[in-house]
């Protein structure tokens, strides 16, 4: 009898286990299965359509007024509960909220996220043309962490915009309809490249130098015209857009991958997309805030943050003053006259997540993952305590005591989820805007989506992960207390 007792201890520490926990497509039955695709189709239409952070930006703000979120400055006298409001930055930058049924000096439930991808930067003075080759071609300068050689050889787009000295700003989107023209970097064919590449290791191959996009080939007929091919590219942008080539001083034009986000797999349970990193688990916020049927416990704050790709610098980024001044807004417009000291302390007693992708285990690269400690694909949001390279450096490094809570606030509300590194210590490491939501007292752990291949140009999601993303920001905005 002693021995059976003791056996049925054990099975139930057994069940228990970490690594007991199951792919997060058996968790749903087919109504929830059916909520999931639905989302899913949502985010593939609107990834393949915000190709940039100012797209990203401008569909957001008409969603959030499609459901009922108008500008702070909007609202006269003070706000209550369950308005909503949003203030946005150049553009690049939004703060989206919810007012709570409990008072702001009892903290808020914040989520934030990055809409900057890795990408190619137009440069200032970018045209020209190569006699030898009988080509006209534009000058890049890489954005974030890229490997380089992944950008040639592929269908590209030219998205962003030239502010022009009248005032006026041009939008310019080419090579996302199928009757657009698109532009291409060429590599060099293998038959010639032993001794130009061969040698040479993976990051030396292409150099950022050499990622220039081809944009013209045919010649304007005109004598008087020495360099007839870049004239023909002025003139067909002068006559498409109104822009001269001194425009490109004042413009932010963005190189990124052709075409739209497509199904993974006979079974259809990945997306592949440019740009997962970090809009994927944006959406994720979005959808938990849109999807909100009632006030939430505490004050719901979704904050999209440029430039955290280049380290969150500048009037855009999170290491901002936007942050800040906008949370100061809010408070200020819910009771008014609060000090500096009062909004401090409302930062203290929030919680934050900062919602970022992480490195999924890829099959063919298992040696630079703790396995126990590694995300795998489809089984759900995963949690990372700590980021930043070999002793932690750079990082957050969340309590314990905080993420206890957010377990249970998971575990109760049935969502997947694991626990995960990224890498093995001293593989490599990154960051996210986690420690700058920290350095404001804010309980803050970073959480996201997995993805395989990430900053590539095509990334790799779940399914499962990206609805598992949305419902526990949805669970977190509306109930964590």
């Amino acid at each position: 009898m002693a021995k059976k007792a003791e056996e049925s201890k054990y099975k139930k520490l057994e069940e228990k286990l970490f690594s007991k926990k199951e792919n997060g497509w058996l968790k749903f039955g087919r109504a929830e299965l059916g909520i999931l695709e639905k989302m899913n189709r949502e985010y593939m239409a609107y990834i393949s359509k915000c190709k940039n952070e100012r797209l990203f930006i401008d569909e957001t703000i008409a969603w959030a007024e499609n459901n009922g979120f108008k500008p702070l400055e909007s609202y006269k006298g003070k706000l209550k509960s369950g308005d909503k409001l949003y203030i946005g930055n150049r553009g690049k930058n939004l703060l989206l909220a919810v007012i709570g049924r409990k008072g702001v000096n009892e903290g808020m439930n914040i989520v934030a996220s990055h809409v900057d991808a890795p990408r190619l930067d137009i440069k200032p003075n970018p045209l020209y043309e190569d006699g030898d080759s009988a080509m006209a071609l534009m000058k890049t300068h890489y954005y974030g962490g890229i490997k380089k050689y992944q950008w040639v050889n592929r269908p590209l787009s030219l998205v962003g915009i030239a502010a022009l000295k009248d005032g006026t700003t041009v939008e310019i989107n080419i090579g996302e309809e199928p009757d657009d023209p698109c532009f291409v970097i060429s590599d060099l064919l293998p038959h010639l490249a032993s001794k130009a590449q061969g040698d040479l290791k993976a990051g030396e191959v292409i150099k950022g130098e050499q990622l220039n996009i081809i944009v013209g080939s045919v010649p304007v007929n005109d004598a008087d015209v020495k360099e007839k091919i870049k004239m023909m590219v002025l003139e067909k942008l002068n006559n498409d857009y109104g822009i001269t080539e001194d425009d490109f001083i004042s413009s932010e034009l963005e190189v990124v991958p052709s075409g739209m986000a497509r199904e993974i797999g006979f079974d259809r349970g990945l997306i592949g997309a440019y740009g997962h990193d970090d809009r994927v688990c944006a959406y994720g916020n979005l959808w938990a805030l849109m999807n909100m049927k009632k006030a939430p416990e505490k004050t719901a704050v979704v904050f999209l943050a440029d430039k955290e790709e280049i380290g969150s610098y500048g009037s855009t980024g999170m290491d901002s003053n936007f942050f800040y001044h906008g949370v100061s807004k809010i408070i200020d417009a819910v009771k008014p006259g609060s000090s500096e000291i009062f909004v401090r302390d409302c930062l203290a007693a929030s919680s934050a997540l900062s919602t970022d992708v992480s490195a999924g285990v890829n099959p063919e690269f298992k040696q630079v993952h703790d396995m126990r400690n590694a995300p795998k694909l489809g089984y759900g949001v995963n949690f990372c305590k700590y980021t930043g390279s070999r002793g932690k450096a750079g990082s957050n490094d969340a309590d314990a005591e905080y993420i206890a809570r957010l377990r249970k606030l998971l575990d109760d509300g049935g969502v997947p989820w694991q626990l995960t590194e990224l890498g093995k210590v001293d593989e490599g490491g990154g960051g996210t805007v986690a420690w700058l939501l920290a350095r404001w007292q804010i309980n803050t752990i970073d959480m996201g989506v997995a993805l395989v291949g990430m900053h590539s140009p095509f990334e790799l999601a779940s399914k499962i992960d990206i609805y598992a993303c949305g419902k526990a920001c949805k669970l977190f905005l509306e109930e964590f207390v």
